[in-house]
């Protein structure tokens, strides 16, 4: 197959270049689902909530966030701990402000390397080639002149498989980063609407 002999012909780069791929792929995979998974449950939580917001049943929303492990219910958790009959507004929103920023770290948990691999696998691309080609001046420096334009051009045409294939690594982790940055700052966006409308169902001036 054509796609296995680009493979083999590029030389011993290939192999870390397609290493780093496949971890960033498995990171890519793992936050999908996570993410996805995450704004699901946020969704769940949020519709079981409100009703019981808009009642100001505060006791069952405060079980309800107690009983699920979910961002939204962490936040509004530090929320719920300062509400109270006296409760000043300020107080309550800086305590789902403490709330977000402990939830921030597994929202962002390891989708930062994405953009890291990328780069990695790039230059291990061009590594590679630039190796290919010292090694294919060295051997066209002790050919026959006759050979020596067609060896050339063939070392050269292998050493750029590397390049490729560092860039057909880089440009999928470089859009996916893209998306999944993207979808977790909805999420937060999500996150932060549904703490707002919290407090403000919570204090009512």
């Amino acid at each position: 197959m054509e796609i296995v002999k680009f493979f083999q012909t590029g030389g011993p780069f290939m192999y870390p270049i397609l290493i780093v791929f496949s971890i960033g792929l498995a990171i890519a995979i793992e936050r999908f689902l996570y993410l996805s998974k995450t704004q699901t449950l946020t969704k769940k939580t949020w519709a079981q909530l409100l009703p019981m917001l808009k009642a100001e049943d505060i006791q069952r929303a405060v079980k309800l966030t107690e009983s699920v492990n979910t961002p939204l219910a962490n936040i509004l958790n530090y929320g719920f701990s300062r509400h109270g009959a006296n409760s000043r507004r300020e107080k309550i929103e800086a305590a789902m402000e403490e709330g977000m920023m402990d939830a921030m770290p597994d929202l962002e948990l390891r989708t930062h390397y994405l953009a890291t691999y990328a780069n990695v696998a790039t230059l291990l691309g061009l590594l590679g080639t630039i190796v290919g080609l010292i090694q294919a001046f060295t051997a066209v420096a002790s050919a026959d002149p006759a050979e020596k334009a067609d060896l050339l051009s063939a070392s050269i045409s292998v050493a750029m498989n590397t390049t490729a294939f560092g860039l057909m690594a880089a440009i999928p982790l470089v859009l996916i980063h893209s998306y999944l940055v993207t979808k977790t700052a909805r999420l937060v966006g999500n996150l932060e609407n549904a703490a707002i409308k919290s407090i403000n169902l919570m204090i009512k001036d």
